[in-house]
């Protein structure tokens, strides 16, 4: 199965990344129901942080906006995290099963990487931005400075004093 395949199926719920229990049932080549009676004879090795049922507004929010299509469901999905799967691959023990598991895995990793180049990529460019704040906060000063002493410096020229003005004299020549 392609990673990117895996991918579009990936969701950001609770601030998990997960995976739909239909999603997973078609990846493994089982029934939806199937796989949820697996996870229900085994519900202690799934706690909330390994797999969750969706409410109705995650549901709606998923389904209802375009980015998914569900056929007729009567009861709300199972979102599995990247351990949930993990965990589901102890349950499921067929060829297809280890084998989908793996790129699965592959697939949260690989999400993983990107998400910490993109925080990383995101630190540099702030330390960047605050680096050329303060080279500019020192330009600012710098000439700020050289303007006040250009003040001053007009200020002492000027004679302080009464001048008597100086006429030329027209006959001189």
């Amino acid at each position: 199965m392609e990673l990117q395949i895996i991918q579009s199926k990936i969701y950001e719920i609770r601030g998990y990344k997960v995976i739909l229990d239909r999603d997973l049932a078609q990846m493994y080549n089982v029934s939806t129901a199937n796989l949820n009676k697996a996870v229900k004879r085994n519900i202690d090795r799934f706690p909330h942080d390994f797999m969750f049922q969706l409410n109705n507004k995650e549901f709606d929010l998923i389904f209802q906006n375009g980015t998914s299509s569900w056929g007729g469901t009567r009861k709300l999905p199972y979102a599995f995290t990247e351990h949930g799967v993990a965990m589901l691959a102890g349950l499921l023990n067929s060829e297809t099963a280890i084998t989908v598991n793996i790129e699965i895995v592959r697939a949260f990793v690989m999400l993983r990487q990107y998400a910490l180049g993109y925080a990383e990529l995101n630190q540099k460019l702030e330390n960047f931005m605050v680096e050329t704040n303060m080279q500019f906060n020192e330009v600012y000063q710098a000439l700020t400075e050289l303007a006040e002493q250009k003040k001053m410096l007009e200020k002492s020229l000027n004679p302080i004093g009464f001048h008597a003005p100086q006429y030329r004299q027209e006959n001189d020549e």
